[in-house]
């Protein structure tokens, strides 16, 4: 279960685990209920994960296209160097802000 952090004009999700198949289902649905009960941006909290697969990036770009049709923002920060790297191959930065660990 993720930790959801609702601010001032922000969303915060941590999943704190890799964000792998075997819990985008669950994942995907705490992004959903979170988008749907805040208005800002969307922040994810990539702290402590240290693997995206495919399934993954799917959930998170569905996110990403679910704001955009809102004209809301979608952020992911505290990237590892091996995700950032799969983020920017995949140029999915140039469609959302990605940070990596600072």
């Amino acid at each position: 279960m993720s930790e959801i952090v609702n601010e001032a004009d922000q969303t915060i999700i941590r999943p704190g685990t890799d964000v792998v198949a075997s819990m985008a289902e669950s994942f995907k649905g705490e992004l959903l209920s979170a988008i749907n009960s805040s208005s800002g941006i969307v922040v994810i909290d990539l702290e402590g994960v240290g693997m995206v697969d495919s399934v993954g990036i799917g959930v998170i770009l569905a996110c990403h296209n679910t704001l955009n049709q809102t004209d809301r923002k979608l952020k992911v920060i505290n990237v590892t160097k091996d995700v950032y790297g799969l983020f920017t191959t995949m140029r999915l930065n140039r469609r959302f802000t990605v940070e990596g660990v600072k």
